[in-house]
């Protein structure tokens, strides 16, 4: 079966996430933490790229991107993971070890609603659907405890937002997430599928030819 096209064009938002090869640690120390934090900084600058959510969890990570022209994206994920792999063999004296992620990252896009707002929970909720903190706030490497900081280099890392979170944002994102929704979003992230409204959904598998990702058990009908 042909490999479907991953889509990476300007002005739609997208999930990104990467995992470790045999889901094995890849973050012990708060100093490996900073290091990919301290890249996602430089990457935005060097490309100009919008980050919107994120969080790095102790085996992956999760993004959050909103890129303003077509293969900016591709660019941006490029730099980060490259440079994050050659960065880490010589400081870990690790190099020809094999490889540190399992693959090429995997993305779909989101429509800029509510949508967008249950993606980044699902993101910053990460920590605390993995019982690594008792509030999702107190995870230190996460956009979640960075925009709460809002200090000038935290200002410059994370863009704004296209459309504002709810008030009621951080009791909710202390709130486990429904299992339905997980579900439509995991199936989003397995399948490379656009996560938003049906009418939505139907224009941008049409637009950009991603039939591909509506194959199979079909897409997870939201309650």
């Amino acid at each position: 079966m042909a490999r479907q096209n991953r889509v990476a064009v300007g002005e739609v938002v997208y999930h990104v996430i990467n995992r470790a090869n045999g889901r094995t640690r890849i973050f012990a120390s708060p100093n490996e933490y900073r290091h990919f934090e301290s890249l996602l900084i430089e990457g935005v600058k060097l490309a100009g790229m919008r980050l919107l959510a994120y969080v790095i969890m102790p085996n992956h990570w999760h993004l959050v991107l909103y890129p303003k022209k077509n293969g900016d994206m591709s660019e941006f994920m490029r730099w980060i993971t490259t440079t994050h792999v050659r960065q880490r063999r010589v400081a870990t004296k690790s190099i020809g070890h094999g490889h540190l992620y399992q693959g090429t990252y995997k993305s779909f896009p989101i429509q800029e609603d509510k949508h967008l707002h249950d993606v980044i929970r699902y993101v910053e909720q990460n920590p605390l659907r993995a019982k690594l903190c008792k509030r999702a706030e107190q995870w230190h490497w996460s956009s979640l405890f960075r925009r709460r900081r809002g200090n000038k280099e935290d200002r410059e890392l994370l863009a704004d937002l296209p459309s504002e979170l709810p008030r009621n944002y951080l009791s909710s994102v202390n709130t486990l997430l429904h299992e339905q929704h997980l579900k439509t979003i995991r199936h989003s992230i397995a399948k490379g599928a656009p996560y938003g409204s049906d009418q939505w959904t139907e224009r941008m598998v049409e637009r950009y030819r991603m039939e591909g990702t509506q194959r199979g058990p079909g897409r997870p009908k939201m309650t």
